[in-house]
């Protein structure tokens, strides 16, 4: 049997996050993921997308390398091509010039939520390896929230549920999301699976900055996440102004994009609460820099959200030593083990003002959880990498996948 160490040539599937500078959890764990494998098996590893002009997989350009490491902010989600090689791209495919193929491989990652378009074409990609053929597995909020997703993502789910099963492996990003993925797919009458393990996700270290770390007139409290509609950004809100009603002294600040459909209720409540005077601040998506720069001036954060597969936010607010209020349900309970934060059974408005008021006028206890978070050990990326690399040295290839 192979091990992680044999694999001569590593396929990763970047086909969305190579087209986008979006930093959406799925992108930042994408981008995390290559870097980590890349840094354990250097040159074995060729990271690849389906090339919709030229109708082939292929390695990734320069133009695309680039966006696996752009930081600059950006509003929009979706995947962009430039025109110049949407042209290029149709020419060559109509004049069949010929593309250099890809490296017969030994393992196939594919880390995002691939789009009915990728998975139509996924079986070429598979079929290039031996095995292992392995997938992430995020979440299953379209269908346990449905009234809170778009609802395109709502009726594409169950689909890419099935999809996953061309897969000799799923990875899934926590206990939490792993049970919900067997639990559906017994729902849906599935007996032949994939091997499936819960592999909870690394954190980036914080990079300690003397700069950054400026000191503020007022506690800052931090709220980092994309803006639609699980996340509960309202309730937040709410939450917030009836604080400031009572009198409390603090900063709100919100990082993230707005998702143009199911975060427009919280965007509209933020712009009504900045027109009333109220200290709140939005940044909207932001470089790394200034990610940094906010974990280290805030007093401590919330994430509002109701439901998550991970919880990336959680854990990198405590990765800074800065306590985070959350619930305490499914995956963010499991990611917030381990001390630092102020769990939440019910995240409604009321419970969240109770909160950050308890943190905000018990600045004792505000120092025990600051203590508890960094006394925290945090997984970083390249923990992470191995232990995926190990699991998959043990997964064989199913004889019913697709490939």
């Amino acid at each position: 049997m192979e091990t992680a160490n044999e694999y001569e040539m590593i396929l990763i599937d970047l086909s969305h996050t190579s087209h986008t500078q979006a930093r959406t959890g799925v992108q930042r764990v994408s981008r995390s993921l290559h870097a980590a494998v890349a840094g354990h098996r250097g040159d074995h590893v060729c990271a690849v997308t389906w090339d919709p002009y030229r109708q082939v997989w292929r390695r990734l350009l320069p133009f695309e390398t680039a966006a696996l490491s752009a930081d600059a902010p950006s509003d929009h989600r979706g995947a962009r091509w430039p025109l110049s090689w949407k042209i290029r791209g149709r020419i060559e495919r109509w004049t069949k010039k010929p593309e250099p193929p890809l490296p017969e491989a030994s393992a196939v990652i594919v880390p995002e939520i691939f789009s009915p378009q990728v998975a139509t074409h996924l079986p070429p990609l598979l079929a290039r390896t031996a095995g292992p053929r392995i997938a992430l597995f995020h979440d299953a909020i379209a269908l346990k929230l449905p009234e809170f997703t778009p609802a395109k993502t709502v009726a594409r789910f169950p689909a890419y549920l099935r999809e996953l099963l061309a897969f000799d492996g799923i990875a899934a990003v926590s206990q939490d999301s792993r049970d919900t993925l067997l639990e559906w797919w017994r729902w849906m009458g599935v007996s032949d699976i994939p091997d499936v393990a819960a592999i909870p996700l690394g954190v980036e270290d914080p990079k300690e900055d003397p700069v950054l770390a400026r000191p503020t007139a007022v506690p800052v409290v931090l709220s980092v996440g994309t803006l639609e509609g699980r996340k509960n950004h309202p309730a937040l809100l709410d939450a917030c102004e009836t604080l400031w009603q009572q009198g409390h002294a603090f900063e709100l600040r919100l990082i993230g994009l707005a998702h143009p459909e199911t975060g427009r209720a919280a965007l509209e409540r933020t712009h009504a609460l900045q027109a009333a005077g109220r200290p709140l601040r939005y940044d909207g998506a932001v470089d790394e820099k200034t990610l940094r720069a906010a974990y280290h001036e805030c007093a401590f954060t919330v994430y509002p959200s109701l439901m998550e597969g991970f919880g990336l936010p959680v854990l990198e607010s405590l990765s800074y030593g800065k306590p985070c209020i959350c619930s305490a349900q499914g995956a963010l309970g499991e990611s917030s083990r381990g001390g630092g934060w102020l769990s939440l059974p019910p995240v409604d408005a009321s419970s969240l003002a109770s909160a950050i008021a308890w943190l905000l006028t018990r600045p004792e206890q505000r120092l025990l959880l600051t203590h508890a978070a960094q006394a925290r050990a945090q997984k970083p990326w390249d923990t992470y990498a191995s232990e995926l690399l190990a699991w998959m040295s043990g997964v064989r290839r199913r004889t019913k996948a697709a490939g």
